[in-house]
């Protein structure tokens, strides 16, 4: 039986190709349903770009709902810097045709998860954490019923990538990801120090052109725009691809090492708000509430990435 899986995002060309992932794996992973989000653009762009990509895969089966237009208690910061003024530069996708879900949301995840058997349905997050706090907040028993939450977010050992203490989906929201991080449900973290690993260099994202398919072609030049920032920032022969990171977590979970221990969230601090304060080495004594990953397998990670981009169309 596949897993029922939630996919709250924020599309971005990363999560584009972690949704792509996703639904190119259906033997594993049933995706009941997707949620955007307010983060690496604003939210019109991302519940527009999330159609735009269950189309590409040949899914417009996929119901697409909008979540929060913005932080629980802050101002939008977002990354057009990264991703271009649509969030999803670089290929010429057409329009979506399939609309976007009425309901909102935060109440789609809500009576989602009440209707389920508890344990059944695990969320996939791939951005800022606005909608799964808002989720717990407006219904906390949500807290028992959540199998698994499998987040992209965070950084510790490689610290921030938006400002020098705090990662991007973290800092966007991090009252949220504080609400989420204590509310009690299995949570496995794939930071920084993981994605930074995965580098999609030149040779790796030219076997994804060469797949001979409309979504290679798409995800090579998605991926060729947004890394062009990483690439100047860090020097490295590829720039990180952090999304996808997610659901090969939940395809391929031998790919990535890390430790269940303690992690926490700054709120308060002018200097450090937003980061992500990982007791790896079990110092406080603080309860042990995330699967915190540490280092993944690149190799492995883009073998199975190309893999099953190849099934799409």
């Amino acid at each position: 039986m596949p897993r029922k899986i939630i996919i709250d995002t924020d599309p971005g060309q990363d999560d584009a190709v972690a949704i792509l992932l996703a639904l190119a794996s259906p033997a594993e992973l049933e995706v009941l349903g997707i949620v955007a989000v307010a983060g690496n653009v604003g939210l019109h762009h991302n519940a527009s770009n999330a159609r735009k990509i269950v189309e590409l895969a040949g899914r417009p089966d996929i119901p697409v709902y909008a979540g929060c237009a913005r932080p629980m208690r802050r101002h939008l910061v977002t990354a057009e810097h990264v991703h271009g003024e649509t969030g999803l530069n670089g290929p010429d996708l057409p329009e979506p045709t399939i609309p976007l879900q009425p309901q909102h949301g935060v109440d789609y995840i809500i009576d989602t998860l009440m209707a389920a058997e508890p344990g059944t349905i695990t969320l996939c997050t791939l951005g800022p954490l606005t909608n799964i706090g808002m989720a717990l907040v407006k219904q906390p028993a949500i807290a028992d019923r959540i199998a698994e939450i499998v987040m992209m977010g965070g950084a510790y050992f490689e610290v921030g990538n938006i400002t020098p203490a705090a990662e991007f989906n973290i800092y966007v929201d991090p009252e949220a990801a504080d609400v989420v991080l204590r509310c009690g449900a299995p949570i496995t973290m794939l930071p920084l120090d993981v994605t930074h690993q995965i580098q999609s260099t030149p040779e790796r994202l030219e076997a994804i052109r060469n797949l001979g398919n409309r979504t290679g072609e798409a995800v090579h030049a998605m991926l060729t725009f947004s890394e062009t920032f990483d690439l100047l920032k860090y020097g490295w022969a590829g720039a990180p691809l952090h999304d996808p990171t997610v659901i090969a977590w939940l395809l391929q979970p031998d790919l990535f090492e890390g430790r269940h221990c303690n992690v926490s969230i700054e709120t308060a601090s002018e200097l450090t708000v937003g980061m992500t304060v990982a007791d790896y080495w079990h110092v406080t004594g603080k309860v042990r509430n995330v699967t915190y990953l540490r280092n993944g397998n690149a190799d492995g990670f883009f073998r199975l990435l190309t893999e099953r981009l190849a099934l799409l169309p």
